[in-house]
């Protein structure tokens, strides 16, 4: 009876340990795509930014907050 309880117990423990790294490692992909993700988003702002229009936009905006005095 005992031996029957330890080889449960210990199918146990290795079924935890495959399933806790199964989750590890989806974890980590789950970054890489959240990474991925963003530096697509910021790619797009930057050709955004980086436009004729959006760029003297931007310029006015920033020598209008300079200009201010407080």
């Amino acid at each position: 009876m005992r031996k029957s309880l330890e080889r449960r117990h210990g199918w146990r423990r290795l079924s935890e340990s495959l399933s806790t790294a199964r989750e590890a490692g989806m974890t980590t992909a789950e970054y890489a795509v959240g990474t991925i993700a963003a530096c697509a988003f910021a790619a797009v702002l930057l050709a955004i930014v980086q436009s004729g229009g959006i760029e003297s936009l931007v310029t006015k905006v920033v020598k209008v907050a300079l200009s201010v005095s407080l």
